[in-house]
């Protein structure tokens, strides 16, 4: 998603791009990285745009300048919309990938997207994600040609980043007012508040949602700690591929488990490690995840 549908005439100008995430610390829906791109030459005109911390304006005015940013010819814009399965997929993994290395490569894939477009990034401003110095040695090594500017409060500080924070945020908005729920259970809705972990909406949104076998609605980010204190009430599975190597720690520990096939599911030898990546950037989740590994992370 963004404006790449046509290269601008701009392109072959040095550029800067300004970049920034929405929804890094809900527990439900996704996490959204967005950038902002135009001339060098349009540096001064773009402070000029009323654009800020999208988190300090209203919702109506971020929605009216993310309107007039996409009519504007003088700047482009990209989005990377990270489902809240890749979340947690990736960081539940054997191989665990922790939230700033999802963030890193996020905005890197920002970066080589606009560039492989052919627009002429010379400078990129982003809001630190861990330490301030390694992350911008780290883009520095992958883009030489770039003049990186890693710092905090970003989104405050420079305006190319103000304007990415508004897409980002806008984005992230509009898709959890349009979620689509996968799961077809009775009695569920749509009062989840803002998805912070802290909300009192959201927690009683989580309480009601919960399923004793599959957890949470695929909205949820399984990995946030959050949810920790509702998976001692879950049944846990005993997939019948893992029979085998779990008959014995199982009867010793006297856990309640549950095989699938007495509920009416067949076995599947994939295991939750072995989740891939759809085309999409989305991830395929097994229909029962094995919630042992939820209840021990």
């Amino acid at each position: 998603m963004g404006s790449e549908a046509a290269l601008p005439k701009w392109a072959s100008n040095p550029c800067i791009m300004g970049i920034d995430e929405a929804g890094r610390g809900p527990v439900l829906g996704p996490m959204v990285y967005g950038c902002l791109y135009c001339p060098c030459s349009y540096r001064q005109t773009l402070a000029t745009l009323n654009f800020a911390d999208s988190k300090t304006l209203k919702e109506e005015k971020r929605e009216e300048l993310f309107e007039d940013l996409k009519v504007n010819d003088s700047v482009g814009w990209a989005v990377d919309i990270i489902d809240p399965r890749e979340l947690s997929a990736k960081m539940l993994n054997k191989n665990k990938i922790n939230l700033n290395e999802i963030s890193h490569d996020s905005a890197i894939g920002l970066i080589t997207r606009v560039l492989n477009i052919g627009i002429l990034l010379t400078e990129v401003y982003l809001d630190t994600v861990g330490d301030a110095e390694k992350y911008q040695a780290k883009l520095s090594q992958r883009f030489p040609s770039i003049k990186f500017v890693v710092s905090k409060k970003a989104d405050s500080l420079y305006p190319v980043v103000s304007g990415a924070s508004i897409v980002a945020k806008v984005t992230r908005d509009r898709t959890l007012r349009g979620w689509i729920f996968e799961e077809t259970a009775e009695n569920m809705h749509r009062n989840f508040g803002s998805g912070y972990p802290g909300d009192p909406e959201t927690k009683a949104w989580l309480t009601d949602h919960k399923h004793i076998i599959f957890g949470f609605p695929s909205l949820v980010r399984f990995s946030w700690g959050t949810c920790t204190s509702h998976f001692k009430d879950i049944v846990e599975v005993l997939w019948e591929s893992d029979e085998m190597d779990e008959d014995v720690s199982s009867r010793r520990s006297g856990k309640r488990q549950l095989k699938l096939s007495d509920i009416g599911f067949s076995s599947s030898k994939r295991r939750s490690e072995e989740i891939e990546p759809s085309g999409k950037g989305r991830c395929k989740f097994l229909e029962a995840r094995k919630l042992e590994q939820l209840t021990h992370f």
